[in-house]
């Protein structure tokens, strides 16, 4: 099961809605992941280090996470249907591990703040991953992908692929 690392939070120009970009940790593999604003803010807001004033939710649930002795192990993207991804936040708890359902978005939230691992199974990864060429070109996009991402598809279209991991450091 692949290792992601976040991209970007990107903000399509022709809706407003948001995307989280995740890019595989060893590949030129993304993964793009729609998401609410809120969402998008609670991991911006984490991974520029702002600080808030008042504990976000998904900093209550760090809270209490480690309030009731559990630690997040790490968050799985586990699925994909109908155009809708799911995911499982993997806790410690006492010596064995406890499996919760999550949506990604909130999974990604609480992965950066107890800079816990992403992952994504690899069938996720083949319905909707987009693997870049060396020229940053998204040509081994094949037809039927783009048709299968139907939901995705005008978002990736506007998307300037061209400064995807520039500027960050692995």
């Amino acid at each position: 099961m692949p290792e992601m690392l976040i991209d970007s939070i990107r903000v399509s120009l022709m809706n407003y809605q948001r995307v989280v970009i995740l890019k595989e940790k060893d590949a030129d593999r993304y993964l793009p992941i729609w998401i609410g604003p809120a969402e998008a803010d609670a991991i911006a807001v984490k991974l520029q280090d702002v600080s808030v004033p008042r504990p976000l939710t998904h900093d209550l649930l760090t809270s209490v996470i480690q309030s009731l002795g559990a630690a997040v192990s790490h968050i799985v993207v586990s699925d994909l249907h109908n155009d809708t991804f799911y995911a499982k936040v993997i806790l410690n708890v006492d010596s064995r591990q406890v499996e919760v359902d999550s949506r990604p978005s909130d999974a990604i939230a609480l992965a950066v703040r107890v800079k816990a691992p992403i992952f994504v199974e690899e069938s996720v990864l083949e319905k909707a991953g987009i693997l870049l060429d060396e020229g940053g070109e998204t040509g081994k996009v094949k037809d039927d992908d783009l048709r299968r991402l139907s939901a995705f598809k005008d978002f990736i279209n506007s998307l300037d692929l061209e400064d995807f991991g520039k500027g960050r450091s692995s």
